[in-house]
């Protein structure tokens, strides 16, 4: 079917939602029992990595299955384009993704998949269903949600939810970045979590793999399949496409090349490089993300969502040298956050960007101090640069000398939300042009924070909210779990960010104009 085909009219959005939460309920209620005679499909639908003319669609089944795909403009399918099958396995746990190509431009995309079990063909499943709207060819407004850590510090789902998901879903965003902490696989569950004696919270779904850290494929495996039996987690997946990144609760805290688990009793796997490996692996198995021969479980990416945006995903875990005190003189291998290579990516896919806004998705905040400065790009002594800050320090110059304009930086990690102001006028390392930073996050994790700032960079806080008097990990139901949403103006090209919490406040905003070459 041509792209002119394809360009049929849009169905109502809201109605796809309502449809996608009513799903997502049948998916969380117990088996029926003719599941053993059909493939079912266990964690529902997800797309991601949509740009105008693609999109990667996943599912995973509950044994070894033909997965058919069909792909329509319409909610009916009256116009479905039938795609080659693909072979559910063992070896990717069942799960089965597929890039779509060749689509129209600002379409919304149905996609439908039909499990038949390969040891009887003739045994078919109940197709899943879900939807995503490729990115705008010409200038339209865009709206899109970010946040991240998913399920940390020992809160998992109970009888709520992960609610902020369903939060975010109600403001139909064309896609949602996670900024990473995609899952903690360092972070076992109990049933119920106590506080001075008494029950707190209880996790009303739990998993064998949830009790311990994860160390094996499955177990990697088994932290994704977990968050996605939320019913608020399905809901969104199914309607909304997510772009993920990935940090370090992926594989264990504050992983490194350095990191050692010899002291660790939890770990029988005492390789970092190991836990990395099979981590990755699962990412890409669970995660709707573009798979890039040149480099395979690259994370690394840069997504244009129409003429107004570009988004660039940076990975700070993959190729930074090993946690240290942060303080050296000169930019080495050791020193390097993002590693060489990555940097001059990012400065050339900059470079050629044409879009009005450049987002740079960072898993990790520029100036706030982590783990006592040796965790993140920051080292906490407030002077010039030093350690990881030259190599940021280094980008920064280029971005002001190659007159890239309009450039945001969105990042989770701290557990807690903040708007912060970038000058070289209070800065210490001042070669450089002014920019925002957003955090937000937690999504269901315990909240921490505010962190201190380091004025290398010259941050200033335009807002921040966290807990209060010294509080640590506070659970979800304590309210205070945060994303943020960005709209951009098709008319004026105006970007604002609003930052929320979970009972849907808007707690602070800010509309920056587009500066103009």
């Amino acid at each position: 079917m041509s792209k002119a085909n394809l360009l049929l009219p849009r169905p109502n959005r809201r109605a796809f939602l309502a449809g996608s939460t009513a799903f997502a309920a049948s998916l969380a209620m117990p088996a029926i029992s003719r599941a053993s005679a059909r493939p079912v499909f266990t964690h529902g639908v997800q797309s991601g990595d949509v740009d105008m003319s693609s999109g990667m669609i996943w599912t995973r089944t509950d044994r070894p299955a033909r997965v058919m795909m069909e792909v329509s403009t319409t909610e009916s399918f009256a116009d479905a384009r039938r795609l080659a099958p693909l072979d559910a396995l063992p070896e990717s746990d069942f799960a089965v993704k597929r890039l779509l190509t060749e689509l129209a431009s600002d379409q919304d995309v149905f996609y439908r998949f039909t499990a038949a079990d390969l040891s009887d063909i003739n045994a078919v499943s109940e197709p899943i269903v879900g939807r995503f709207r490729t990115a705008p060819g010409a200038r339209r407004s865009v709206r899109f949600a970010w946040s991240g850590d998913t399920a940390g510090q020992g809160w998992g789902i109970d009888d709520e939810g992960m609610r902020t998901y369903a939060t975010m879903t109600r403001h139909q965003p064309d896609f949602f970045l996670h900024s990473g902490d995609t899952i903690y696989a360092d972070g076992p569950m109990q049933d119920e979590v106590e506080k001075d004696g008494e029950v707190i919270w209880k996790n009303t779904v739990l998993t064998d793999e949830k009790r311990k850290v994860a160390e094996t494929l499955d177990e990697f495996r088994g932290q994704w399949k977990y968050n996605m039996m939320d019913e608020h987690v399905l809901a969104m997946n199914a309607a909304v496409p997510t772009f993920f990144q990935w940090d370090d609760h992926e594989v264990v805290n504050n992983w490194s090349s350095s990191r050692s688990l010899m002291e660790d009793d939890r770990y029988t796997e005492k390789s970092v490089h190991v836990l990395a490996a099979r981590a990755g692996r699962a990412f890409h198995e669970m995660a709707p993300i573009r798979y890039t021969p040149a480099e395979p479980g690259r994370v690394y990416r840069k997504i244009s969502y129409g003429p107004m945006l570009d988004i660039f995903f940076l990975d700070l875990r993959s190729y930074r040298g090993p946690n240290t005190e942060n303080l050296q003189d000169e930019l080495t291998d050791e020193s390097r956050i993002l590693g060489r290579e990555q940097v001059e990516w990012l400065k050339r896919e900059l470079t050629q960007s044409k879009a009005t806004w450049k987002v740079i998705a960072s898993d990790m905040p520029i100036g706030l101090v982590v783990g006592g400065g040796q965790e993140a790009i920051a080292n906490g002594d407030n002077g010039e640069a030093k350690g990881r800050e030259l190599e940021i320090a280094g980008l920064l110059r280029f971005i002001k000398a190659a007159e890239i304009r309009n450039t945001v930086w969105l990042t989770a990690d701290v557990h807690y939300t903040a708007a912060h102001h970038y000058s070289p006028d209070r800065a210490q390392f001042q070669d450089f042009a002014p920019f925002w930073e957003f955090v937000s996050g937690p999504l269901h994790a315990g909240t921490f924070g505010p962190n201190d700032l380091d004025m290398t960079f010259g941050p200033e806080v335009r807002y921040v909210k966290a807990p209060e008097d010294g509080q640590v990990n506070l659970p979800p139901s304590a309210g205070l779990q945060f994303f943020g949403l960005v709209d951009i103006d098709g008319a004026t090209e105006q970007l604002t960010v609003r930052l929320m919490d979970r009972a849907d406040t808007e707690l602070w905003s800010v509309t920056l104009d587009p500066e103009r070459a």
